[in-house]
């Protein structure tokens, strides 16, 4: 079994940060890409950031220059730090992980996700 579990997700004005977390832990043998996407009410969920296990990133044109992605692998850890965040921010993010697992399978896991809602 692996789980995702996401937190840091909360309630901040306009202009403000937050700090979210993806702890992967179970039946891992090898953590490889791992990404932030959200979903708004109404919306198709859509990428935010993603990074590789060796720390290549990518990002979205929305969350350029205000979100940073970053991994610790040693923890199965993976993060997103968010600046300067705006209205149309708010979100439910969700983290996503490709995995092997001990049993070598390999597939993409996702973690039930965290409510994000900058207000205005």
């Amino acid at each position: 079994q692996v789980q995702l579990v996401e937190s840091g997700g909360g309630l901040v004005q306009a202009g403000g940060s937050l700090r979210l977390s993806c702890a992967a832990s179970g039946t891992i043998f090898r953590l490889n890409t791992m990404a932030w996407y959200r979903q708004a009410p109404g919306n198709q969920r859509e990428l935010v950031a993603s990074i590789s296990s060796s720390g290549s990133t990518n990002y979205a044109g929305s969350s350029k220059d205000r979100f940073t992605i970053s991994r610790d692998n040693a923890k199965n850890t993976m993060y997103l730090q968010m600046n300067s965040l705006k209205p149309e921010d708010t979100a439910v993010y969700y983290c996503n992980a490709n995995i092997l697992t001990i049993n070598w399978v390999i597939r993409d896991y996702w973690g039930q996700g965290t409510q994000v809602t900058v207000s205005s």
